[in-house]
């Protein structure tokens, strides 16, 4: 499974504005949190996930999502290439990253926050969740 964007949209009249991406399944989540990057350090990275799948939603202000495929868990080649979706507040879309990828997280607006719909138990998060050294892949280029 590749990654790949599902798409929403926004709904505005007098009352506000309704933003949805109702082609997304909650069949297989088990859980979420919201990401907020500090100012000082606006990319977390690197997260590889052998067994858990995340879908990401911007719920304020932008980022982009920087993953990686991982070649070899134990010593993964610096030289994979870098994928980048760019998700904001007005996008109204979630970004699913399977299993098998390494993301990084960079906040590109101030008191940015991420939604994250993960597929694992926590239970089971200890045995998956592999970090790399935040500059083992350079999202800069």
């Amino acid at each position: 499974m590749k990654p790949k964007i599902i798409q929403g949209g926004n709904f505005e009249d007098h009352r506000g504005t309704i933003s949805y991406v109702n082609d997304f399944s909650f069949k297989d989540i088990e859980r979420f949190y919201i990401i907020s990057n500090c100012e000082t350090n606006p990319i977390r990275a690197w997260q590889g996930h052998k067994l858990d799948a995340k879908n990401f939603y911007c719920i304020s202000g932008s980022f982009k999502i920087h993953f990686v495929k991982i070649d070899n868990w134990e010593n993964p080649s610096k030289d994979l290439t870098i994928e980048t979706i760019t998700a904001s507040v007005t996008d109204s879309k979630i970004i699913h990253i399977p299993a098998g990828y390494a993301n990084a997280i960079e906040s590109l607006e101030k008191d940015s926050k991420l939604i994250s719909f993960s597929t694992l138990p926590l239970s089971q998060v200890s045995e998956d969740d592999i970090r790399y050294d935040s500059n083992y892949w350079n999202v800069n280029g």
